[in-house]
C-alpha cells in the first residue's frame, strides 16, 4: 500500500545507514523524498535505486545557509514539505581526560545544532502541512556511559529540544517523534578516532545480534503513517541482546 502518497519527506544524513534505509522505506510507501548529505555521489546511487521520485541535495547540517537552501530546494521541487527526518550524526567516542575537544565541537555542531537548524528551517512548511518531525536520537539520549559523554550530551539535547518543540507545535497539528536506536550496524562506529575505543565498539557489536538500518526505518515508517490524531512521540528500539 502506498500509505504516503502525496507526502513529501526530507531526510538528512541519507547517504548511508539509517538515513538511506529510511529514504527507501518512505519512497516505497509512496512519498516523494529529498535526500540530503555531503556525499552526493552516494545519494545519486540511492536515487537510482529508489522506486519513486527522489531529489538529491548537497547539504551540510552544520551550515545554517546550506540547511535553508536544502529545505527551499525541496519545497521548490515538490511544492510542500510534510516529513523531516533528522538523521545526520557523528559518534566520536572517547574519554573526557585528554580528549581532542574538536571532536566535541564536531558532534555538537552536527548532531545537536544540525538537527536544530533543520527544524528551524523546515518548521514554517510543516506547520502549513501539519506534518511530522522525526528525530533520530539514541539509547545514549537516555543513559550516558563512560567514553560517550559528549555524544550522549548531544542526544540528551536532541531529546530535550524535541520535547519543547512538541509542546510548542502539537496543538497546531505537527507531530514530533523521537526514535532512540540501540546498537545498529552502520558506519557510525567507524567515525571513532581512538583505536582502543573503536576496538571496544567492534567487540560490543560482535557480542550481540545488532539491529539493521531497516529496523529503524520500519519504526520511522510506523510513526509517520499513523492517523493524524495519533502522535507516536517516542520509540525505543534495542537489539534483544543489548542489556543497556
Amino acid at each position: 500500500m502506498n500509505t504516503l502518497d502525496h507526502q513529501v519527506a526530507l531526510i538528512t544524513g541519507a547517504s548511508s545507514g539509517i538515513g538511506r534505509a529510511t529514504a527507501l522505506a518512505l519512497s516505497k510507501a509512496g512519498a516523494k523524498v529529498a535526500v540530503a548529505a555531503r556525499r552526493t555521489d552516494r545519494l545519486r546511487e540511492l536515487a537510482a535505486e529508489a522506486p519513486g521520485d527522489m531529489l538529491v541535495l548537497e547539504m551540510d547540517v552544520t551550515d545554517p545557509e546550506s540547511v535553508r537552501n536544502a529545505v527551499a530546494g525541496t519545497v521548490e521541487r515538490f511544492g510542500s514539505l510534510d516529513i523531516v527526518v533528522n538523521n545526520a550524526g557523528l559518534m566520536l567516542s572517547g574519554f573526557i581526560l585528554d580528549a581532542d575537544t574538536t571532536d566535541w565541537t564536531r558532534m555538537i555542531d552536527t548532531n545537536l545544532l544540525g538537527s536544530m537548524y533543520t527544524v528551524h528551517a523546515a518548521l514554517p512548511h510543516l506547520l502549513r502541512s501539519k506534518g511530522a518531525v522525526v528525530q533520530i536520537s539514541s539509547t545514549s539520549g537516555r543513559t550516558s556511559s563512560a567514553a560517550s559523554g559528549v555524544y550522549a550530551a548531544t542526544k540528551f539535547g536532541i531529546n530535550a529540544f524535541s520535547e519543547a518543540l512538541r509542546q510548542e507545535v502539537t496543538e497546531q497539528g505537527v507531530r514530533v517523534v523521537v526514535v532512540e536506536p540501540g546498537f545498529v550496524s552502520t558506519e557510525l562506529t567507524s567515525h571513532i578516532t581512538d583505536p582502543a575505543i573503536q576496538a571496544m565498539a567492534k567487540d560490543m557489536a560482535a557480542s550481540m545480534r545488532t539491529l539493521n538500518p531497516e529496523d529503524i526505518a520500519d519504526a520511522v515508517l510506523y510513526a509517520v503513517t499513523q492517523p493524524a490524531h495519533v502522535a507516536v512521540n517516542e520509540i525505543l528500539v534495542r537489539p534483544t541482546d543489548q542489556s543497556r
